[in-house]
């Protein structure tokens, strides 16, 4: 059984970063993110830099929509090319499983602004084309991580936590007095579908929102899906998505606390759930994936390499 990392992570040193995910997850390492750089080593910053004709620009703290590309989507280029020359070097010879993350197409939509001050989720005809540009981007991002760490197992995360406010009407207008529209789950399933068939790598969706959709994760046909357990009330969707074959990122840890959990008390978390479900315990082997509960960019350091280290033996615990 293995363990991996959601996301972000604290700090501002990719190197260092990635011989900490090396180091504490060698089996199943993941090319973090660092928003503490600044503008464009964050999530949506981050998701601009795979835009393809699509320029984005920061305006009052936002990103919005842009005539032409400018100094904050450069920026946004620079850190994701140091990144991937870290990653080169860092990960020369390894052979596995490894995730690279990217903000999703929904979560993308209700975060960058049209030009005029609303969100690129009120207009349907302006999602399409930011769902094809992030596609089209993800797609080269991915066929270039293959290149340089031949040996890697790519897996892509989608980092979705706005889908369900999206699709539950819940994302406000810029007055605030308004919500938009919801999106309706038959057009959100296709939309990550193109993804889950376009990326020519495997798919895994997180979302550490409550009311994730896990129903059309698996009809969209991901491969996993990354869930907060703490936030799930109704075990059935996860054993429907465990049955028709996905594997689970149990987000098992706290992002922070007053001191690190416990290996024994996370992977008490993931048995007593697996346990309720029903499934046999030898199954968490093949389907179940140890994992902090969403990214580690708020906590210390110490908690964030505590973390991973419990996550680490909690699965360890689990394969004896």
């Amino acid at each position: 059984m293995k363990a991996t990392g959601v996301g972000s992570l604290p700090g501002t040193d990719i190197d260092e970063a990635l011989s900490f995910t090396f180091g504490e997850l060698p089996d199943f390492p993941y090319l973090p993110e660092l928003p503490g750089r600044g503008p464009g080593a964050d999530m949506i910053g981050r998701g601009s830099a795979f835009l393809v004709d699509l320029p984005v620009e920061l305006y009052v703290g936002r990103w919005r929509v842009a005539a032409h590309a400018g100094a904050d989507e450069r920026q946004a280029l620079d850190f994701l090319e140091r990144d991937l020359d870290a990653l080169t070097e860092r990960a020369d010879g390894y052979r596995g499983p490894l995730k690279v993350q990217a903000v999703g197409p929904w979560t993308l939509a209700a975060s960058v602004e049209l030009a005029l001050g609303e969100l690129l989720l009120k207009d349907h005809g302006a999602v399409r084309d930011l769902a094809s540009s992030l596609l089209e981007g993800l797609r080269a991002h991915v066929a270039e991580i293959k290149r340089r760490v031949p040996g890697a197992e790519v897996i892509l995360q989608l980092d979705e936590p706005s889908l369900p406010a999206a699709m539950a009407g819940e994302v406000r207008t810029a007055s605030g007095l308004y919500t938009y529209r919801s999106v309706e789950a038959s057009r959100a399933r296709d939309v990550l579908k193109s993804f889950v068939d376009g990326v020519g790598s495997p798919v895994v969706v997180h979302c550490c929102a409550r009311n994730a959709p896990l129903g059309l994760f698996r009809e969209a046909g991901v491969a996993g899906v990354a869930i907060d357990l703490s936030l799930v009330k109704d075990l059935d969707p996860i054993g429907e998505a465990i049955d028709a074959g996905l594997v689970l990122y149990a987000g098992v840890a706290p992002t922070a606390a007053a001191s690190v959990p416990s290996s024994s008390h996370l992977a008490d978390r993931l048995r007593r759930v697996w346990s309720d479900l029903g499934f046999a315990p030898e199954l968490m082997a093949k389907q179940a994936v140890l994992t902090p509960a969403c990214g580690l960019a708020t906590s210390t350091p110490a908690y964030a390499r505590g973390v991973l280290k419990a996550c680490r033996e909690a699965a360890q615990r689990l394969s004896e």
